[in-house]
């Protein structure tokens, strides 16, 4: 009797383009948020250098301060910032007044009292600081600083550890806007990450601050975790966004335990592959879009109403070391243990141990660890890679104009795009190229065509899908 014939299960043209897509092209490559990248920061730019071009400052040019708190009140092993756990109040005051010792010896090392027109505090957890020492901070800023009457103030919030006396204080001193993190609310997910916060905890959060005219809310949450699916990604979707945030991030975990080892505490088995990563981030990408947000970027959403999308379609958006941002200020003034800071000159990053941060400043010096001294190239380069990062196209015959180059000089880089052109992932004109939507999720590799320090072989970067 004639058997029947096998039938083999078939593989959707989408589902095989993803797994194509990432077979070949899901290398390690930077995000980004800087050129030349932190990686080529070195010890030749120190404190003296650092004080030089903090005295070269144009007095009337306004700009923008970043504030590293790097304390949490707990470890979130997936976390790749330089923060710490704490369970004691005495080391989050002692930080704050390190804090002020930092930014009186910036004040006597600035031309004058600049105005400041952005203020962000990240970590770690800001809100690990209580209302007092909130008070001592601004204090220390504003005598260091004047503050715009329109000054942004933005924080980056643990929602488990948030209160409402916090976000009133907070409130208090400027902030209007605000970025929580949620990650994933699937409980198998949060335990699989040390990371336990239900929705409530979120609700409550987003209700505390809108009560205080907190106009901005971002929620930031991951895909690529560990025992993580895309129904997961968007369950979790489905739940924040009856908070009607104006923005969301939705970041790629980059698993690099041989930088962070809290986590080697992840199973790289419990990982989900790069087709799946893939799966994740089109669903929440396509789910977003019919639910009225405009993708931003790489990784980041927002309300066609918020100052974002604003930029993005008016080619006014930039990128730092916060991620994507509107802010314009050519100045960033990194404050705080292992802090990053651009100025016209170059990048400085300050001593990221806290030990050796404190003793810098109790010996009068300011606490710079390494940076790096940007190049007429560097700029060049820098400004090809942040339009793509941010417009996913760049005219480069008139990037070359501007800079006084030729567009032969990228010739090598343009024609290494070649394979991703064929495959429709990139768009070559004349004068340029665009990264189709389809392209999206290789961006960082168009970009580190044109990154002429990057070392495909070293492994130090994350993956690019």
């Amino acid at each position: 009797m004639a058997q029947p014939a096998t039938i083999s299960p078939t593989v959707s043209d989408d589902t095989a383009r993803r797994q194509d897509l990432a077979a070949r092209f899901d290398g390690r490559a930077p995000r980004y948020t800087s050129y030349p990248t932190a990686v080529q920061f070195t010890p030749a730019v120190d404190a003296p250098t650092y004080r030089g071009w903090l005295a070269a400052l144009p007095p009337a040019e306004a700009v923008s301060l970043y504030v590293h708190v790097p304390l949490c009140a707990r470890l979130c092993w997936y976390c790749g910032c330089n923060t710490r756990a704490v369970n004691r109040r005495e080391p989050v005051s002692r930080y704050v007044e390190d804090l002020a010792l930092e930014l009186g010896l910036l004040e006597t090392a600035l031309p004058g009292k600049l105005r400041a027109r952005a203020l962000h505090l990240g970590g770690g957890t800001p809100n690990m600081l209580s209302p007092d020492d909130l008070a001592r901070l601004f204090a220390a800023l504003r005598h260091a600083f004047e503050f715009s009457p329109d000054i942004e103030v933005a924080a980056e919030l643990d929602p488990a550890v948030l209160t409402r006396d916090w976000v009133v204080a907070a409130a208090q001193h400027g902030l209007n806007r605000a970025s929580l993190g949620v990650q994933d609310l699937s409980p198998i997910v949060q335990a699989a990450v040390n990371r336990i916060e239900p929705f409530e905890v979120i609700e409550r959060a987003v209700g505390w601050l809108r009560e205080v005219g907190v106009l901005s809310i971002n929620l930031d949450l991951m895909y690529g975790l560990p025992r993580q699916t895309t129904a997961d990604v968007l369950n979790t979707l489905r739940q924040v966004l009856t908070l009607r945030p104006e923005r969301l991030a939705l970041f790629g975990y980059a698993h690099v335990p041989w930088m962070k080892s809290h986590q080697q505490l992840i199973e790289d088995a419990a990982l989900p592959g790069p087709v799946e990563r893939l799966d994740q981030s089109e669903a929440a990408a396509d789910f977003l879009a019919s639910e009225g947000y405009v993708r931003i970027g790489l990784d980041h959403y927002a309300l066609p109403s918020d100052e974002m999308a604003i930029a993005q379609a008016a080619g006014r958006l930039h990128r730092n070391f916060q991620g994507y941002t509107t802010d314009a200020a050519g100045t960033l003034i990194g404050i705080g243990a292992s802090s990053i800071g651009r100025l016209p000159q170059g990048f400085v990053q300050n001593q990221t141990a806290e030990l050796s941060w404190r003793k810098a400043l109790e010996a009068g010096d300011l606490p710079i660890a390494r940076g790096v001294a940007l190049t007429p190239d560097d700029h060049f380069r820098g400004e090809i890679i942040e339009r793509l990062m941010c417009d996913l196209t760049v005219d480069l015959a008139a990037i070359c104009a501007r800079h006084g180059r030729q567009t032969g000089d990228l010739a090598g880089a343009v024609a290494s795009l070649a394979p991703l052109a064929a495959e429709g992932l990139v768009r070559m004109t004349p004068t340029g190229l665009t990264v189709t939507q389809a392209g999206r999720p290789v961006l960082r590799s168009v970009c580190a065509a044109f990154d002429s320090y990057l070392d495909p072989s070293a492994q130090r970067h994350s993956k690019a899908i």
